[in-house]
């Protein structure tokens, strides 16, 4: 059951932790403010929200519909199309940064970064006017207009410095921005409903999300604003000094054969046969980036991803002494990283290779074919000096895409891997709305039912059968047991009933203003102080420390009383029994209505099982439980017992058993199952 210890059962229903705390939340604030930010900046904070909740809970719109794939494509087209989909897919999602529910600053700051690129290629034009004008003075040994030259520049070398900080100012604050807004709106879809659960369950390209929320988003959100804002300014250069170019140069005149040749704007056609020699080159060496960049970035993510499970489950290596079969098993991912770290690094030799030859032969080229026109003095020196600079300039617009080649395809990559992950919470969306999949309901019940079955299926997401065709009533104050060989579906039906497993048909109905607590097998510790660990998922500062104190000492753990403002790795110290005990410690906490036991009780002996179950039963006399247990002796604990059997399509509920008589009432699975051979007789009969 993982971290969903204390999911509500439903999603009109309050959490404990929601009930009982009075504070409101971000889930994803710390993870995109900035971190070095002072700890009263409101202006950030408020920036923040705005940008995550202008209008509501919704921050996207629903997900697109599905495209099915041609049946006429190869095996090969197909993936290629689903590559192509996802950038389109990540796209869909990306660009609402900048609609009716984006940031409300997206688009000043857009039109701001365009602006100040306008003004940088502006004063680099005036820096090359100027460069003609001071070699020109120089040609002339003008010492009077070399001083004023020299005047002049400073303030065009300060504009030109002030304009590229602005410039960076503007272009990172929308790479933050975007990043804030995008990095919520997965996050909220990835939390919401258990879904960062179920993604455990359903097959698809979303491993690692953690490393694709962090990392691959970071890069789709920077890459794209660097990539338009370099495009921008390479057009607007490019357009310019061509201008610059054609002006200067001219027409170029050669003797071939004794008759004369007429080239016009050879500067220009120069650049443009040069730079398209670079880019072919380019485009031709590293056409295999994209897909090298992706398989790198995947390795990264898995070799994390085992080092994050040796870290979580470093006790249970440690008794079985692991260590030789972990290290065997991070040195093979490890390696597939220095494999595809080896590949990118021969995609960037060759790549470096044209670019570096490019930008060594550029500022030559440009003096190599004005040197006919100075030496015969129809150019003069600074018209060959600031054709050179602008040779340099459009030469470096025209190689923008040489530069930035691996890291477009990097881009690339993570974009395709963050779409990835959208498409699976896409599924996951479109089966809570039930669009061509089974789908539990979720209802309220009525009478003194307190929580109900109706006519229940779970099935696995592909439609496999689990449990099938379940009807129970729980009354309050009852205690159910669930029994049953392993493998029958217990564990999934307890899932189904905390709402963290949707796939099937039925409904299952809670009680209106009732709050259900779960209590799973392995208990989730949280970081931080031991108050915030027994406190979870409420707030540390919900209970004060003698209230905390008072629910350790009755279930057991008075040892760690004086520890409980204490920061420790206490996921890592406490022994099963203790996360177990900590569990029902909470429960005393949170005082819930409804309290789903999932083998929540194996980890201790059997005299400490008696005690905790005892004292459930003492301090929550009012609650409803449903346990799932294999021990016998827990019979003593509950009032009604429910068996399920493995069978041909799905588990089935076989037996209803009341361990504390009851009188006038009759079982609801008895008459189901009554009623079903009735109706089955009824069908032979017509037949």
């Amino acid at each position: 059951m993982g971290k969903a210890e204390a999911k509500s059962g439903s999603s009109n229903r309050p959490s404990p932790a929601k009930a009982n705390s009075p504070r409101k939340t971000s889930a994803t604030r710390d993870d995109t403010e900035d971190s070095d930010a002072a700890p009263g900046e409101a202006d950030d904070k408020s920036e923040f929200v705005e940008i995550i909740a202008e209008d509501g809970d919704h921050v996207e719109p629903p997900p697109p519909e599905i495209l099915e794939p041609n049946p006429e494509l190869s095996p090969e087209e197909a993936e290629q199309a689903r590559k192509d989909y996802l950038l389109t897919r990540f796209w869909i999602t990306a660009r609402g940064y900048w609609g009716q529910n984006g940031d409300r600053l997206a688009r000043l700051f857009t039109i701001g970064l365009l602006l100040l690129i306008v003004a940088n290629v502006a004063v680099q034009y005036g820096i090359n006017v100027w460069n003609r004008a001071i070699f020109d003075a120089i040609e002339k040994r003008d010492s009077v207009s070399v001083f004023q030259l020299t005047a002049i520049f400073f303030p065009l070398a300060i504009g030109s410095v002030l304009l590229g900080v602005a410039q960076v100012f503007g272009r990172m604050g929308i790479q933050r921005r975007w990043r804030a807004w995008l990095t919520n709106a997965v996050v909220s879809r990835w939390l919401a409903n258990g879904r960062y659960y179920q993604l455990n369950l359903v097959d698809g390209d979303h491993k690692n999300p953690e490393y694709r929320i962090a990392e691959d988003l970071r890069i789709a959100t920077d890459s794209p604003v660097d990539f338009i804002a370099g495009v921008t300014s390479a057009l607007l250069s490019a357009v310019t000094f061509i201008v610059v170019l054609w002006t200067i140069g001219g027409a170029l005149t050669l003797t071939v054969g004794g008759s004369s040749v007429s080239i016009p704007g050879f500067l220009v056609i120069a650049a443009i046969i040069y730079a398209a020699i670079a880019s072919g080159s380019i485009m031709a060496i590293g056409r295999r980036f994209v897909q090298i960049s992706e398989e790198k970035n995947q390795a990264e993510a898995e070799f994390r991803y085992v080092l994050t499970r040796l870290r979580e489950n470093g006790e249970s290596i440690a008794l079985l002494g692991g260590e030789a079969e972990e290290r065997d098993g991070i040195d093979k991912t490890f390696s597939n990283v220095l494999r595809q770290w080896a590949r990118l690094a021969r995609q960037h030799m060759r790549t470096t290779l044209v670019s570096q030859g490019s930008n060594l032969i550029a500022p030559v080229v440009p003096l190599l074919l004005c040197a006919p026109k100075f030496l015969e003095g129809s150019m003069t020196l600074g018209q060959v000096m600031q054709a050179a600079s602008a040779f340099t300039i459009v030469q470096t617009a025209f190689g923008w895409l040489v530069d930035n080649y691996p890291r477009l395809a990097d881009w690339n990559a993570c974009a395709r891997r963050i779409a990835s992950l959208m498409m699976s919470l896409d599924g996951l969306e479109r089966a809570e709305t039930g669009d061509g999949f089974g789908r539990i309901k979720r209802g309220e019940t009525g009478g003194e039912a307190m929580l109900s079955l109706n006519d229940l299926s779970v099935t696995l997401d592909d439609g496999t059968a689990v449990v099938g065709e379940t009807e129970v009533a729980i009354e309050a104050g009852e205690r159910l047991l669930v029994a049953g060989e392993s493998g029958t579906g217990k564990s999934t039906l307890v899932r189904a009933i905390a709402g963290l497993w949707p796939w099937g048909g039925g409904s299952v109905s809670l009680h209106a203003d009732r709050r259900l607590f779960m209590l799973p097998q392995k208990p989730y510790v949280p970081s931080g102080t031991l108050r915030r660990a027994v406190a979870y998922p409420g707030a540390a500062e919900d209970w004060n420390v003698d209230e905390i104190g008072d629910a350790l000492h009755k279930v057991g753990l008075d040892h760690l009383k004086e520890k409980i403002e204490d920061d420790a790795p206490w996921d890592q110290t406490l022994s099963g029994g203790e996360k177990q005990r900590l569990a029902f410690a909470r429960l005393l906490l949170h005082s819930p209505d409804i309290v789903v036991l999932d083998e929540a009780t194996s980890a201790l002996d059997e005299k400490s099982q008696d005690k905790m179950m005892e004292m459930v039963t003492t301090e929550l006399p009012k609650a409803t439980i449903v346990s799932v247990a294999h021990r016998v002796e827990l019979e003593a604990f509950h009032s009604r017992k429910i068996v399920l059997e493995r069978r041909k399509g799905g588990a089935k509920l076989v037996s209803d058993v009341d361990l504390i008589p009851r009188k006038g009432k009759r079982r609801l699975l008895g008459r189901f199952l009554r009623q079903r051979r009735t109706s089955a007789k009824a069908s032979d009969k017509a037949a």
